[in-house]
């Protein structure tokens, strides 16, 4: 790779999300110092590692896929070992009976054939699931004009059971907005890049250790030894001064953030929350599965934390996106999370503790026509990163790097 001798200055990088520490480590790789500023004393960003009380949990649960080929290259470049994901074939399964697995068949065929064989939904919305697929493989995932899901999934005849359990859970997930709400384009692209991808392209990729320790922790120590550093607990509050002293600027932090440091820069963004109830129970506690789907309440997703992490008796419940939860108290909120998995799960003992992290504005909410920002600012030295930046994505950990390494080939080209 081309190495950038003797650039004078560095180059500063505000925010040590998974944005922020991408363009670092890109930059890095590349022979051009950095220096990366992150206000808060624990790299991440909105996918980090929490302290309270003593005890460490994550501010939210993530599932990575095999299409994540950004974030796990760059994971394996600064030396994140594989042991750190667990790396499952596609598979959906529900407490209440739905399940489906990919077969272990060349692509699309093992997809094609694990909806047909699902359990839990009539045969003819198996085979309307195929022919939906098949209609977006020729139509090469595009929906037009920007529908929403719900809209697409209607015109297709998906929105019975098996958009309950399948395609609706999947825009959640992905997108963190209600399907009635969500743009077809972004949901469309996440089909085209994971379902219909490259073999192994849906695999889950479940983290084993914390957010913070699966990339930007590592991605730092990879920093250091490489002639860059990170800054914890240093807040930047004059960005004409980093200006000044650097060869150029790439802000990474989230939008609202932005409006403090570059006022009118960006849209104004709705946001969209994600609420994570960690639940305590006796250690003999696990799940039939590292993650079960639930279908009828609040939880979408609950983790087995002991499967994945060590963490024997912990399970995570899961609610994307806004709804009735957000007017509820922690305490209330993480009763009606027991209640349901005790539905679910018949024999399972009350829990002997609970903690509820809410991400208020965890993502922009990913709705059809919404403004669109990219990396380039009016000022040649000075750059945009973020997971809202990507011109196709929705807002994932995926679309964070992209736009990490994006803006630092563009800020790397600058510097020539």
């Amino acid at each position: 790779m081309d190495r950038l001798e003797d650039v004078g200055r560095r180059v500063a990088i505000v925010g040590a999300g998974y944005a922020g520490m991408a363009c670092a480590v890109t930059l890095a790789d590349r022979g051009v110092p950095v220096t990366v500023y992150e206000s808060g004393p624990v790299p991440g960003g909105r996918a980090r590692r929490i302290v309270a009380h003593g005890e460490a949990f994550d501010n939210g649960q993530h599932i990575l896929v095999g299409a994540y080929v950004e974030l796990v290259g760059l994971m394996r470049r600064v030396g994140v070992p594989s042991e750190a994901l667990l790396r499952m074939p596609l598979e959906l399964r529900y407490a209440g009976g739905f399940a489906l697995r990919a077969l272990c068949r060349p692509a699309p065929l093992g997809l094609l054939g694990g909806l047909l064989a699902a359990r839990g939904v009539p045969l003819g919305e198996r085979f309307g699931a195929v022919r939906f697929m098949l209609a977006l493989r020729r139509a090469e995932f595009r929906a037009g004009a920007d529908l929403t899901v719900e809209q697409l999934l209607r015109s297709h005849r998906q929105d019975g059971r098996i958009g309950h359990y399948l395609w609706r859970p999947l825009c959640l997930s992905a997108l963190n907005t209600l399907p009635e709400r969500a743009s077809a384009g972004a949901f469309l692209a996440v089909l085209r890049d994971t379902l219909a991808g490259a073999p192994g392209a849906a695999d889950l990729l479940l983290p084993r250790v914390d957010l913070s320790r699966l990339f930007p922790e590592p991605a730092a120590a990879w920093l250091a030894a490489h002639g860059g550093e990170l800054r914890l607990n240093e807040r930047v509050r004059d960005l004409e001064a980093l200006r000044r002293e650097h060869a150029a600027v790439v802000v990474a932090v989230g939008p609202h953030q932005l409006e403090a440091l570059l006022p009118g820069i960006a849209p104004r963004y709705a946001y969209q929350p994600i609420y994570t109830c960690y639940l305590e129970y006796p250690e003999r506690v696990h799940l039939p599965l590292p993650v079960l789907g639930l279908d009828a309440g609040l939880v979408q997703w609950v983790f087995d934390r002991g499967a994945l992490l060590g963490e024997r008796g912990r399970l995570a419940c899961v609610i994307s996106a806004q709804g009735e939860h957000q007017q509820m108290s922690h305490e209330a909120l993480a009763a009606a999370c027991a209640r349901e998995l005790a539905q679910a799960l018949p024999g399972l003992p009350a829990p002997q503790g609970s903690r509820v992290i809410a991400e208020k504005r965890a993502t922009v909410e990913c709705t059809p026509g919404r403004a669109r920002i990219g990396p380039a600012t009016p000022w040649p030295d000075l750059l945009l990163a973020g997971d809202y930046t990507d011109p196709e994505y929705p807002p994932t950990l995926e679309a964070a790097v992209r736009s990490g390494v994006r803006a630092a080939r563009l800020c790397y080209a600058g510097l020539q």
